[in-house]
């Protein structure tokens, strides 16, 4: 039987990469042929790098899943975490916040930190997500915080009256497979309370965009904004539990001055493309059904 998993490091086995590997292993595990497996790629595990500038959570080389400036743990590095941030403009006072993938903590963090009234579940299927939580100094769990150990849909099935709902579940192959049904988006739409927001990162090329964004609308209807970020090429969709719900515009204009002051965020140019996004009809475009 293989013993308990330990927090390994090692110096990182990459080519002209500096720092650090951490990950779980049995203590005894040969660190060289786990060096090898990282390199070749399969290796199975999540594992993080850490060049004492960037500390980063991968599941594959590829791609980096979350990321942490060491000289600024708290800040949201990452362009699409920025722009789930927005939800704040439809929702200025969150109580309840669903964060349904944990990663490296950032959106929890930034939540628990900035809306200190809210109460923030983040939810993760990986174990070994969960015990690296320290490495990105994710507070303990407490009355306004708390990590859960589970699969997002089974949770998003019996829980609810969330004012946001942020949907990040990616594994290495991408999305979840369990948050990729309709079922899934259905009980995400449920779990909202009656002026919730889901908010979900589209990542991928254009045709699983286009896939995603089918499921969403066969719960929550055409009621969705997006929100491009054409520098990297993100994009996140915000969707409505209220199919009535329609943005005050001008109100948001001058509400995202005051967000930017308050969170640090450029609030002004998230609500200035999410107007122009539904002006010019981006769903619609995105689906290929503008004319």
């Amino acid at each position: 039987m293989d013993r308990p998993a330990a927090l390994l490091e090692f110096k990182n086995p990459f080519r002209h990469e500096r720092g650090v590997v951490r990950l779980f292993a049995p203590p005894d595990a040969d660190r060289a042929q786990i060096a090898q497996r990282l390199v070749e790629g399969t290796w199975d595990r999540p594992y993080v790098i850490d060049d004492g500038v960037m500390r980063e959570l991968y599941f594959r080389r590829e791609m980096v899943q979350s990321g942490m400036r060491l000289d600024d743990p708290w800040a949201l590095d990452f362009a699409y975490t920025q722009l789930a941030m927005a939800f704040l403009l439809f929702r200025p006072d969150p109580r309840r916040i669903l964060l349904l993938g944990l990663g490296g903590g950032s959106l929890a963090k930034f939540c628990h930190l900035h809306l200190p009234q809210a109460e923030v579940t983040a939810v993760e299927i990986d174990a070994d997500v969960i015990a690296l939580r320290d490495q990105f100094l994710v507070p303990p769990d407490g009355p306004l915080l708390r990590v859960v150990h589970d699969d997002a849909a089974r949770f998003v099935a019996r829980e609810g009256e969330f004012d946001a709902i942020v949907l990040d579940c990616f594994d290495a192959e991408g999305y979840s497979p369990s948050v990729s049904t309709r079922t899934f988006y259905q009980d995400a739409r449920d779990a909202l309370a009656a002026k919730g927001v889901l908010v979900t990162n589209l990542a991928g090329k254009r045709e699983e965009r286009v896939e995603r964004l089918d499921l969403v609308r066969a719960a929550f209807g055409d009621n969705i904004l997006l929100l491009p970020d054409k520098d990297d090429g993100n994009l996140v969709a915000f969707a409505f539990r209220d199919a009535n719900f329609e943005p005050r515009w001008r109100w948001m204009a001058g509400e995202s001055r005051a967000l930017q002051s308050r969170y640090g965020l450029d609030y002004p140019r998230f609500a200035a493309k999410l107007e122009r996004s539904r002006k010019l009809r981006y769903l619609e475009r995105m689906m290929g059904e503008a004319p």
